[in-house]
């Protein structure tokens, strides 16, 4: 966790471990900047009886489970430069200089150097309802016209001669008398019936297809600016 201007109260008594985790010493203050605003440097009780004091980049630091960790190691936080003054007065510019040019350069240059961050923007999925698909069924009518074949019966009169092979049966009644005679015709006529028969299924699947959404977020990254002695140019 970055140190912001809610723990300022908080650190001194907290215990200080280097980059490798060992135990460096206790917070003993806070300092303030060679402008006299915000804190910038903790000093921390170091040695074996806690007798010495030494001065820590606090914009290096960070906070786990209530003690502060930082980016160098023990032997280069108890050589760093002794500073004259007292913690409610700010640095001086000549002594900040001195101070970061141990820390972030000169004699330690290539080996120490603070902790730079940013925020990395991650996007996940999450999966919703977007609407609901129905199977419905329902009956229609139609008109449906088709053309059957069909038979009927007519009447025809047929004439023959008397022959050898009708003789007998045209003299088998009276000479001259009256009779009649009936035939009774038929015909076919459309009989129209229904049956209902399956045609087809029908069903409702699902299918997954791949979309591509642009995304965006905001996200911070920390800069860092080294004030260098002898130098023009941060």
């Amino acid at each position: 966790m970055s140190i912001t201007s809610e723990h300022w109260n908080s650190l001194p008594g907290r215990t200080v471990f280097d980059r490798d985790g060992d135990r460096v010493g206790t917070v003993d203050q806070v300092w303030t900047g060679a402008d006299g605003t915000g804190a910038e440097w903790v000093s921390v009780r170091t040695g074996l009886f806690g007798l010495r004091d030494t001065l820590i980049p606090l914009g290096a630091a960070e906070l786990r489970d209530g003690e502060l960790f930082v980016p160098f190691d023990k032997s280069t936080i108890k050589g760093a430069p002794r500073v004259e003054s007292d913690a409610d007065e700010p640095l001086d510019q000549s002594e900040v200089q001195r101070l970061y040019a141990y820390y972030a350069g000169g004699e330690n240059a290539g080996r120490h150097a603070m902790t730079r961050s940013e925020e990395r923007l991650h996007v996940d999925t999450e999966r919703h309802a977007t609407g609901t698909a129905r199977l419905r069924k329902y009956v229609v009518t139609e008109d449906v016209r088709t053309t059957v074949p069909v038979q009927r019966e007519e009447v025809r009169l047929e004439r023959e001669p008397i022959t050898d092979a009708n003789r007998e049966d045209a003299f088998a009644g009276p000479a001259i008398s009256e009779s009649e005679h009936e035939v009774t015709l038929h015909a076919e006529r459309p009989v129209v019936r229904t049956e209902a028969v399956p045609v087809e299924r029908v069903r409702l699947g699902t299918e997954t297809v791949q979309d591509e959404e642009t995304v965006g977020g905001r996200v911070r990254k920390e800069r860092i600016e080294a004030d260098l002695p002898d130098r023009n140019r941060r």
